[in-house]
């Protein structure tokens, strides 16, 4: 599907893309992280509504929403087409030391080589999460390396 960015000099960015089904859709991103989502008539692409609008913290939301699910599937599909570089879901476990701490505190990419692309905590999905994320015992991260950099993370974060 091919996205159509286009900036949009002291607001933000545009992008336009069509579907499979011929509606034409257009998001607006602001600089102060407010999102417009519009459809457009496939007859006339200058009649257009908008359809909801969402602030930070739902855009958020909704991108985990929709994409959280097809990261694992995504990263499966990549280490199969590079030799070596592997994805698994590592369990942090109850005893574990960063059970309590955040993502920051493990320096598992430092140690290990590996990258931790996501965390799920129950059926929330947290997409690239940051170095401030707390980690909670039951947590379920989603990491990427080569076999022996997911082993050392296992190890680190005594995985279950």
């Amino acid at each position: 599907m091919d996205v159509v960015e286009t900036l949009l000099p002291g607001v933000g960015h545009r992008y336009e893309f069509t579907l499979d089904e011929g509606q034409r859709l257009c998001i607006v991103s602001t600089r102060d992280d407010q999102y417009t989502v519009s459809a457009y008539d496939s007859d006339d692409p200058d009649v257009g509504r908008t359809l909801f609008r969402l602030d930070e913290d739902e855009a958020v939301t909704m991108a985990e929403i929709l994409g959280a699910p097809r990261i694992a599937v995504k990263l499966a599909d990549l280490s199969h087409e590079i030799p070596g570089l592997a994805s698994e879901q590592v369990e942090i476990a109850a005893g574990s030391t960063f059970a309590g701490k955040t993502l920051g505190d493990t320096q598992a990419r430092t140690r290990t080589g590996s990258s931790v692309v996501a965390l799920v905590r129950d059926d929330q999905v947290i997409a690239s999460p940051l170095p401030s994320q707390d980690l909670e015992a039951g947590d379920v991260l989603v990491v990427i390396g080569t076999a022996g950099g997911i082993a050392k993370i296992r190890t680190l974060l005594g995985a279950s």
